[in-house]
């Protein structure tokens, strides 16, 4: 955790920002990238999520460059686990800008940091997520759909800027979280066994506990 006594004031500010955004911008992203009915209490959720994961990363990372592709990571996380949570559905439209502005944002934070065999490490990580989940998506099709295996590249290029430690971890949390959140679903009758539920929200949490863990 950075120790910059700015610190506290870049979370707070952070939270603000994190909040308004989910409040309008991303909440409307998440309702026009729906096929069906959006729910005024959404925007309520959208807000509250992203305040907190917006908190969570400044007062870790605090005011460096690090923290603007993190930021990015988090508000494209907040639309696509809306988006998937309701209709189990990853919407390109959201995965392939997210993908965008997430390796943008990763080149001023090699360049802060003087690293720029990151990048490299970012290319490579995406690469090898996509490749994991694609197998995994061809050997169980019903299990795991093909905007997981397109999340992937998102994910793997993130996690593969901040070193293999924060991949394998993010790859791993992944699968925790959901089976979790499979065994809470079940038990309280919100699933059956022949049901599924939706994967994203999952590989992204999982995500942004990596690099929280991980850190710089």
């Amino acid at each position: 955790m950075p120790s910059d006594w700015s610190t506290p004031t870049v979370t707070v500010v952070a939270m603000g920002l994190g909040f308004a955004l989910g409040w309008w911008p991303l909440a409307s992203w998440a309702a026009r990238s729906m096929q069906g009915e959006w729910m005024p209490r959404q925007r309520v959720i959208t807000a509250v999520a992203t305040a907190a994961t917006f908190a969570l990363l400044a007062f870790r990372f605090g005011a460096t460059w690090t923290l603007p592709p993190l930021l990015a990571f988090a508000a494209a996380a907040t639309v696509l686990s809306t988006v998937d949570l309701a209709e189990q559905r990853l919407p390109n439209a959201v995965v392939f800008p997210a993908l965008a502005a997430v390796g943008l944002l990763l080149v001023p934070a090699s360049w802060a940091a003087n690293a720029w065999m990151s990048l490299v490490w970012a290319l490579a990580g995406a690469g090898a997520m996509f490749a994991v989940y694609l197998l995994l998506a061809l050997i169980s099709p019903s299990s795991m759909g093909f905007g997981d295996v397109k999340l992937a590249l998102v994910i793997g290029l993130l996690l593969g800027w901040f070193g293999l430690s924060a991949w394998l971890d993010g790859l791993l949390a992944a699968f925790v979280i959901g089976g979790v959140t499979a065994i809470v679903a079940l038990a309280l009758r919100r699933v059956t066994l022949r049901g599924s539920i939706p994967f994203g929200p999952s590989m992204l949490a999982g995500a942004v506990l990596a690099v929280l863990v991980v850190g710089p």
